[in-house]
């Protein structure tokens, strides 16, 4: 059955055409993923499906009747209801009835007359067989699946939803939404902020769920384990695809290299024709068969040469010498935060060129040792010792700016101290050109952050990198450019990320956090699966 059709959608911001004519169909029970570069109209068609954006030109239809839920992207709850209210809203004739069934039974149990109680029964018997007919069971015990997955418990319940992170709120708004268990379940980057053993939950979720989902994420890794279908979007146009992601990549491949084999087989005929042009007149200097011939070269509809080698983002990391052999020495380490204890006699040893992952569930601690590491927090017991040849590299989480009113070029000249075309040369190789080196630093996107603050370190000499979930705000393209770029780097490299194909591609020791304590195993992200 039909649930989402697209015919044709045209819209245009004024400064750019994002979509062009694009057509898609998506069916009952798919898992359908949007794929593309920031900016090319994902998160823009999600909301026409949603009914939130207008478009200049085609129709976009739902299902008659079915429902839809929808996790935007960067939305905030700003409401000072707790967040247990916040999730039984998207519920509430469920969740009202199984209060009025609670306050019943507590009735029940209380001294009352015979008739009294023949009439209470007779209530509770009616309401609790309307509970049974909206699904009040099922939500009911789907309330505690999903908190338990979230990790709610009754002192997160209880928090104020105006006082949680922008990550908790980002979490406490997907687990409403699959709360809904809509028809159409319309995701805008479900995965940010979700620690793996919670991605994992959502990723089995996903795949057993009756409805249809259609989702934007640049966890590839996550792509490959729900999704079906793929959706790119270049260039204002979609291409549809029937398989995950990989299979997308595999297939691209496979076309592109078709096009060319037919670019190369047109330019072998149109050479072989020029060559027989040019032989006849040499024969004959004004032979009909030549003018003819010419006449149909000129004719020829000439194919384009498939772009088989596309620019990549050229991003070379400064060494600043090389440092000790033994980079990073934590022993016996403790740390609390007032009575939270999170690590207890903790050690571990990084070396020269290790690249290591750190890997915990959220709220374990490793951001904290990041926090050690940089001098920003002081232990309560132990050491934790850096090799005082050092030269760090750091981008954080939450990328900032000292300055959030300045624009991109101002901010890169006075952090790099260099001439303004040299900083606009360099700027260019990260693709910030034209006048989007005059936006405002705080108007920009969480990846556009992360470019930006990369190509601030890269003008340092460092040996030394740590990364605070680096690859949150990227796009899959920007992704791949960053893992082939640290690839080649030389230095030793410290990272927390929840993206796994990142952690496979990166990655030669894991060091989890568990009991407390840091773990080590030798190898990438499937190593540590399997050990």
């Amino acid at each position: 059955m039909l649930e989402v059709s697209l015919n044709d959608i045209t819209i245009n911001f004024g400064f750019k055409e994002v979509l062009k004519g694009v057509s898609f169909s998506v069916t009952t029970g798919e898992k359908v993923a949007l794929v593309g570069g920031n900016g090319s109209g994902k998160t823009t068609l999600l909301r026409i499906i949603m009914g939130l954006q207008s478009y200049d030109k085609g129709s976009c239809t739902t299902r008659k009747g079915a429902t839809v839920g929808y996790l935007e992207q960067d939305s905030d709850i700003a409401s000072a209801i707790t967040v247990e209210q916040f999730l039984k809203e998207s519920q509430q004739e469920a969740f009202e009835m199984e209060t009025k069934l609670r306050a019943m039974e507590t009735r029940m149990s209380e001294p009352i007359t015979p008739d009294q109680l023949d009439k209470l029964l007779s209530e509770y018997d009616k309401l609790q067989n309307q509970f049974a007919a909206i699904g009040g069971y099922e939500t009911e015990a789907a309330f505690s699946r999903i908190c338990g997955a979230f990790k709610f418990g009754e002192g997160f319940l209880t928090r104020e939803c105006n006082q949680l992170s922008g990550g908790q709120k980002t979490i406490v708004k997907l687990a409403r939404v699959l709360l809904q268990a809509p028809d159409i379940l319309l995701l805008d980057e479900p995965t940010n902020h979700l620690d793996i053993e919670t991605l994992e939950w959502l990723e089995g979720f996903l795949r057993d769920y009756k409805g249809t989902v259609i989702l934007i994420s640049h966890d590839r890794y996550f792509l490959d384990k729900t999704i079906k279908k793929t959706i790119l979007l270049y260039q204002g146009q979609v291409e549809v695809y029937g398989g995950n992601y990989s299979f997308c990549l595999q297939e691209q491949e496979r076309l592109m290299m078709l096009e060319f084999e037919k670019y190369k087989h047109q330019q072998r005929i149109i050479e072989h024709m020029k060559e027989e042009i040019k032989r006849i007149k040499l024969a004959n200097r004004f032979s009909r068969r030549a003018v003819i011939m010419q006449r149909r070269l000129d004719r020829m509809v000439k194919l384009e040469r498939p772009d088989v080698d596309p620019d990549k983002l050229p991003i070379h990391f400064a060494m600043g010498g090389r440092s000790g052999k033994r980079v990073i020495t934590i022993r016996d380490l403790d740390f609390s935060y007032d009575s939270n204890s999170l690590l207890e006699k903790a050690n571990m040893d990084v070396l020269f060129k290790d690249r290591v992952c750190l890997l915990g569930p959220n709220g374990t601690g490793k951001s904290t040792i990041i926090k050690l590491l940089m001098g920003q927090l002081t232990p309560n017991d132990g050491s934790v010792n850096l090799a005082e040849s050092a030269k760090i590299g750091y981008i954080e989480q939450e990328v900032t700016f000292p300055n959030e009113k300045a624009t991109i070029l101002d901010a890169f000249r006075e952090d790099a101290v260099i001439h303004e075309n040299e900083a606009r040369r360099i700027l260019a190789k990260f693709f910030i050109t034209g006048d989007d080196i005059y936006k405002r630093l705080h108007s920009l996107s969480g990846g556009e952050r992360v470019i930006l603050r990369l190509a601030m370190e890269l003008q340092r000499p460092i040996n030394f990198l740590i990364l605070d979930e680096p690859t949150n705000h990227l796009d899959i393209d920007t992704k791949e450019i960053l893992e082939e770029s640290l690839a080649d780097y030389k230095g030793t490299i410290l990272f927390i990320s929840h993206d796994r194909y990142f952690i496979n591609r990166l990655a030669t020791k894991i060091v989890y956090i568990k009991d407390k304590r840091l773990h080590s195993v030798d190898g990438n992200f499937d190593a540590y699966i399997s050990s």
